[in-house]
């Protein structure tokens, strides 16, 4: 009996230290409104406040690592960060490398232009022209598989907003869900195209086969989010509705 209460003890404890461990979540804080720095100088958005409310039901701490989107993988791969949590689409070759949640939100390849180029209307007509896009997103390979596209890759996404602005690029493509948000804001930009984007959405990423019951709890607890109405309400906080 003794030794069955050490043991129980010992498993307990155990238990709890997993409890308490700090889980390193990784984002790239430059894509509004997912994941951006405010006028606090504090890392927040929708990825962020969703993955808040995933540790309060799966019952574990967290801190974010804020680096560049293209060294997430990398990151995770080298066990330097837990969890991917910076709208990132589950594609078929990023799945190879990672496991993904179940998706959380579902968007669109969204192609922008300056508002006064008339010229470009259709996914043709992009051949041979330049196309700005953010480093390491699916949008990049959409951007690739253009035919004769000179792909400029810009490590956060307002530079590649910004080369479609002052003409040095010919066109963007982006997330809707941000996109979208960049077209209410300047005037002097234009949607021309939107085609679906090859994923099965936005998903959090955990190294693959090796973080299987941390993945099943935040899985179970966007289930439980989605049901309780928090999910939505965080939809209507940053305009995603």
């Amino acid at each position: 009996m003794k030794l069955f209460f050490k043991l129980f003890f010992g498993v307990a404890t155990l238990a709890t230290l997993a409890l308490s461990q700090t889980i390193k979540v990784g984002t790239n804080a430059t894509y509004p409104p997912f994941e951006f720095i405010n006028e606090q100088n504090q890392i927040t958005g929708f990825d962020i406040d969703l993955i808040s409310e995933i540790s309060k039901i799966a019952g574990f701490k967290f801190e974010i690592v804020n680096i560049s989107f293209d060294a997430l993988i990398p990151a995770l791969k080298a066990g330097k960060i837990d969890i991917i949590a910076s709208a990132m689409s589950a594609t078929p070759i990023r799945a190879k490398a990672v496991d993904f949640s179940k998706p959380y939100y579902n968007t669109m390849n969204l192609f922008i232009k300056r508002a006064d180029n008339k010229d470009l209307t259709k996914l043709e007509q992009l051949e041979g022209k330049k196309i700005s896009v953010q480093l390491g997103t699916v949008q990049e390979l959409a951007a690739r598989e253009i035919k004769s596209a000179k792909v400029m890759t810009i490590d956060e996404i307002f530079g590649a907003v910004m080369a479609v602005k002052n003409s040095k690029a010919d066109a963007l493509i982006v997330d809707s869900s941000i996109g979208y948000g960049y077209l209410k804001q300047n005037p002097d930009l234009a949607e021309f195209l939107i085609l679906p984007d090859g994923s099965d959405g936005f998903s959090f990423a955990f190294d693959k086969n090796k973080n299987k019951e941390l993945q099943a709890k935040v899985d179970n607890a966007i289930d439980e989010l989605k049901r309780n109405g928090t999910y939505d309400k965080l939809l209507i906080k940053y305009d995603l509705k």
